[in-house]
C-alpha cells in the first residue's frame, strides 16, 4: 500500500532526514516524495496541529522540545513502557520472547554504531509494546515515540552507553521470560531512567551532533 504524505514526512523526521529547526518547504517535499502539493499541505497542517512542527515567521520548522517538555515526555514514557513490559511478562508468547532475545543478541554487534543501535533499539521497544497484547497501550506508545523523533541526539552516543543499554535490555527480557510482571516493569523503568539521565548529561555537554534519537 502506498504511503500518504503525512506518513512519509513523519518517517523522514523520525529517521533524522529532517531535524529540529529544519524548515519544511511544501514544494520541496512534494518533489522529494513524488506527490502533489495538496496532500503535502494537508500533512503539514496536521503535523503542526500535533505539535510536530512549529511556526518560525511564515515558515514551518521541525519542532524541538525544551527541558520541561523533555522531562514530561520521559515521565509518561517510563510509566507506559513499564506497563507494556508488565503486560508482556503476562501475555507474551514463547515465540515473542525468543524474538526479543534474538534482538538483544544481534544488537551486541552494534554497540559501537550509535545510529544503527538506535534504530535497533526502536524495534526492540516496539516488540515489547506488541507483546503486551493491548492495542490501546500500543496506540498511546506510538504517540509518545512519535514525539521522541523531536530529539536530535541519541543517549546511545554516550561513551559506554550502548553496552549498558543492552545489559538493561537483557534484564527486561529475562523478567518477561520468567513471567515476572513487577520485575519487568522495574527493569524497564530503570532502563528509561538511565537513558533520561544520560540524555541530560549529553545536553549539558552540548549534545552529539549527527546522531539520530535512539529512544
Amino acid at each position: 500500500m502506498q504511503k500518504d504524505a503525512y506518513t512519509l514526512i513523519l518517517e523522514a523526521i523520525d529517521a533524522g532526514v529532517y531535524r529540529p529547526g529544519d524548515r519544511l518547504v511544501e514544494s520541496e517535499l512534494a518533489e522529494r516524495f513524488g506527490v502533489s502539493r495538496t496532500p503535502v499541505r494537508e500533512a503539514l497542517q496536521r503535523l503542526e496541529t500535533q505539535s510536530m512542527l512549529a511556526r518560525d515567521g511564515r515558515s514551518l520548522i521541525v519542532a524541538s522540545l525544551d527541558h520541561n517538555q523533555l522531562a514530561e515526555l520521559y515521565v509518561v514514557r517510563s510509566e507506559l513502557e513499564a506497563l507494556a513490559a508488565a503486560l508482556a511478562a503476562k501475555h507474551a508468547a514463547p515465540e515473542e520472547v525468543r524474538v526479543l532475545q534474538e534482538m538483544v543478541d544481534e544488537d551486541r554487534a552494534r554497540t559501537r554504531n550509535p545510529i544503527a543501535l538506535s534504530q535497533a533499539n526502536k524495534r526492540f521497544h516496539r516488540q515489547i509494546h506488541l507483546a503486551s497484547h493491548n492495542r490501546y497501550l500500543v496506540q498511546q506508545l506510538d504517540l509518545v515515540h512519535r514525539s521522541m523523533a523531536l530529539l536530535a541526539t541519541t543517549s546511545l552516543a554516550a561513551e559506554g552507553r550502548g553496552e549498558t543499554a543492552l545489559a538493561e535490555h537483557q534484564a527486561i527480557v529475562d523478567a518477561i521470560r520468567k513471567g515476572d510482571e513487577e520485575g519487568a516493569a522495574a527493569a524497564l523503568r530503570a532502563h528509561i531512567s538511565k537513558a533520561f539521565e544520560t540524555r541530560l548529561k549529553l545536553d549539558a555537554q552540548g549534545g552529539h551532533k549527527g546522531a539520530v534519537e535512539g529512544r
